[in-house]
């Protein structure tokens, strides 16, 4: 029996957030939510930053001065481009209680779901969106404090 070989990850990371996020961790977690989407072949570009800068990138391209945990841009269905608070991420992890990976992991899972087609704008589909977010972490075995509580 022949095993099906998944294509190569294309997927590249600049790391300017404190703590530095492990490449490999991150490559896990792109895999696993492209896998969930059943979408293996997808650019990712991710930027791991702090909120300064991710509240510059929100200023500019949407407006809005104030910093945020993710923001992604969707590159015509071709690649996706994540921009990822791990300053936020590790504030919000510590005050609920759970590993600040975790966290990063949650907000890389709801960019690349953003892309992918997943949506929160309305009650049915932030259902939706939040029952994907808990199946790729639980793919990770990671936990996160529930996002809308």
């Amino acid at each position: 029996m022949t095993g099906r070989r998944r294509p190569p990850l294309r997927l590249q990371v600049t790391d300017r957030g404190r703590p530095r996020t492990s490449r490999a961790f991150v490559a896990v977690v792109v895999r696993t939510v492209l896998a969930f989407a059943a979408r293996e072949v997808l650019a990712v570009s991710l930027l791991l930053t702090a909120d300064r800068e991710i509240g510059a990138i929100h200023a500019a391209h949407l407006g809005d001065p104030s910093s945020t945990d993710v923001i992604s841009f969707d590159d015509d269905g071709d690649g996706a481009e994540i921009v990822v608070s791990v300053q936020t991420a590790h504030r919000i992890a510590r005050a609920r209680g759970h590993a600040g990976r975790a966290e990063v992991a949650l907000y890389i899972v709801h960019g690349l779901l953003h892309v992918l087609g997943w949506n929160d704008t309305n009650r049915r589909e932030r259902v939706r969106m939040r029952r994907a977010e808990r199946e790729c972490l639980a793919r990770l075995g990671l936990e996160v404090a529930p996002v809308d509580a």
